[in-house]
């Protein structure tokens, strides 16, 4: 069974800096893209930033400079650096991942999403 576990949420102040972290575990043969995504309260979950299994990286307008996604194939993990946070970036982040994961049926591929951490940003 694979899960995805988020952790390195919390309060924080406007202009502070947060770092998220996603740890994959299970029965994992290999990770293709991993990406972080968000929902605020009442607005629908949008897409924060991705990245290949490459290393290729993509970005919301509204976090393009302020945020760095990057990951550590080995321990199959991700994480997004956030820094200027904006009382607007308030919400709950979410990871997910495009992987191949086995069982004693052979490999199949899902998609998995984590449970979620808070972030919120006020003074």
């Amino acid at each position: 069974q694979v899960q995805l576990l988020e952790s390195g949420g919390g309060l924080v102040q406007p202009g502070g800096s947060l770092r998220l972290s996603c740890a994959a575990s299970g029965s994992i043969a290999s990770i293709n893209a991993m990406g972080w995504y968000r929902q605020a309260p009442g607005k629908q979950r949008e897409l924060v930033a991705t990245i290949t299994g490459g290393g290729s990286t993509d970005y919301a307008d509204s976090v393009k400079g302020r945020s760095t996604i990057s990951r550590d194939n080995a321990k199959n993990m991700a994480f997004l650096q956030m820094n200027s946070l904006k009382p607007e970036d308030t919400a709950v982040y979410y990871c997910n991942a495009d992987l191949i994961y086995y069982d004693r049926a052979g490999y199949h591929a899902n998609n998995y999403w984590g449970q979620g951490t808070q972030v919120t940003v006020s003074s």
